[in-house]
Order: structure tokens, then C-alpha cells, then sequence
């Protein structure tokens, strides 16, 4: 099932979230339709607050990166829950983001190129990963997400000034995404 993605402007997608456990109900079943809700609204990575749910859960697929520009990009399709970064490191990269919470909005934004992480998958399996390039930034994003921060917090003043009028209007309900988004106060 496709779910509303949650538009900027929500409190919820930006409030820490809170762990998830094996109890959670239907949790399988919402990590499909955050899969379905992804892949409809043609997005690489979706955490849960921005379906309306507050717990540390986000999903990965950074399929559409490897083309013909990017043979070598090693695919990264997981789930993680209760993640947390244990480390980053590398070279600081620039790399125009975007975010399915702010649509037509995509800015320039600094992350380094490589991270350990610690997570759950879905059958709570613990994990220690590394990840680096394309797959950092995406798991990055998304981890911002479940922490209440998002791509727009990382860029200049300047720039965040001149995208002001941009994120208002999404705020009001002013935007044309080809997807299911949705204003939620």
C-alpha cells in the first residue's frame, strides 16, 4: 500500500524518534509499504517520520545510482532500525540532495564519505556496517531524518534564504509532486 509521505512543514520530521522492538505491530508490513511508497515516489531512501511514524526505522535502495555513469556503484537495498552511527570519516563531498518531504527542492550539501553504523535489520538481527560513497550519503540522509534533522539544515544561510519562498509554499500546500504528499501541522 502506498502511503502519504509527509510533507516539510510537519513537527513530526522534526522530533527525535523513539526505538522500535520486535513487538511492533505489523512491522513487516509497514516496511513493504514503505518500500511501495518509495519506489512510487521514485526515492533512494525513506525513514518513517516521513510517513508519520515516529520510531528509528528507514529504508535503502540506492539501485538507481549504478548506470552507465557509475558502473562501480555497489547496490545498497537494507532496512535498518534503531540505527546508530558509530563513526564517519573520509573526504568531505558535495553532492546535490534532495528529499521526497521537499519536493522540487534540491541544494548542494558537505557529508563525509564513509560511516559505520550499527542497526537492526528487519528480522532484528544486529549488524556493524561499513558504507561509503553514494550509500553513506543516502543512510546518512535518512538517519538525519529519524533524528529531526533535515538536507535543508546543512546548507548555507545564504542559500537558505534564497529557497525561503520554496519551502513556505510547501509548507502551505503550494507544490506539484508527481507522488502522495500531504501537509500535516
Amino acid at each position: 500500500m502506498i502511503l502519504p509521505i509527509v510533507a516539510y512543514g510537519s513537527s513530526i520530521l522534526r522530533n527525535p524518534c523513539l526505538d522500535v522492538d520486535s513487538s511492533y505491530k505489523n512491522l513487516n508490513v509497514l516496511i513493504e509499504n514503505m518500500f511501495e511508497t518509495m519506489y512510487a515516489a521514485s526515492g533512494v531512501g525513506l525513514a518513517a517520520p516521513q510517513i508519520n511514524r515516529s520510531i528509528r526505522l528507514f529504508i535503502v535502495d540506492t539501485t538507481p545510482f549504478k548506470d552507465d555513469e557509475t558502473p562501480e556503484h555497489v547496490v545498497c537495498k537494507k532496512v535498518f532500525i534503531n540505527p546508530k552511527i558509530l563513526s564517519t570519516s573520509g573526504d568531505s563531498w558535495i553532492f546535490n540532495e534532495g528529499c521526497l518531504s521537499i519536493p522540487d527542492v534540491r541544494e548542494d550539501v558537505k557529508r563525509l564519505s564513509d560511516i559505520v553504523i550499527e542497526y537492526f535489520d528487519d528480522n532484528f538481527n544486529k549488524i556493524t556496517e561499513e558504507f561509503s560513497g553514494l550509500n553513506a550519503r543516502v543512510i546518512l540522509h535518512e538517519f538525519d531524518h529519524i533524528e529531526g534533522i533535515l538536507f535543508v539544515d546543512k546548507i548555507s544561510p545564504l542559500r537558505k534564504q534564497m529557497i525561503k519562498g520554496k519551502l513556505s509554499d510547501i509548507m502551505n500546500g503550494e507544490f506539484n509532486a508527481q507522488y502522495n504528499i500531504r501537509v500535516v501541522k
